[in-house]
């Protein structure tokens, strides 16, 4: 059998042989630079049992960007974290460094959120 990554769009069966599938493929966002980033650092407790973590909310790019932004900011807070769903999660309350270290690295329209 073959993979099922790739789904057919509103078609069940066609008995045309010169029919074309459309298939659902998600393109890949092009990376903002980052002075044209519009980021949100806030705290987050909820469904973590009291746990606190920092979100990085609002990164529009390709997902292995926003990988390689969580890996640099969990290596430069020394703590681990996950990227998921548009969020970049870092395990603590570290709004204020991350706040600076995005400043830092020039993503200069950064919020803080909360």
């Amino acid at each position: 059998m073959g993979k099922k990554s790739k789904r057919k769009i509103g078609v069940v069966y066609s008995t045309n042989p010169d029919y074309d599938y459309t298939f659902d493929e998600q393109e890949e966002q092009d990376t903002l630079e980052p002075e044209h980033q519009r980021l949100y650092v806030s705290i987050d407790r909820k469904m973590r049992k009291g746990k606190e973590v920092t979100l990085v909310e609002g990164f529009i790019g390709s997902s292995d960007d926003m990988k390689d932004l969580g890996k640099t900011l969990k290596s430069k807070c020394g703590v681990g974290g996950s990227v998921k769903d548009g969020l970049i999660m870092v395990q603590g309350n570290l709004k204020d460094k991350i706040f600076d270290l995005l400043l830092g690295m020039g993503f200069s329209k950064t919020k803080k959120k909360g």
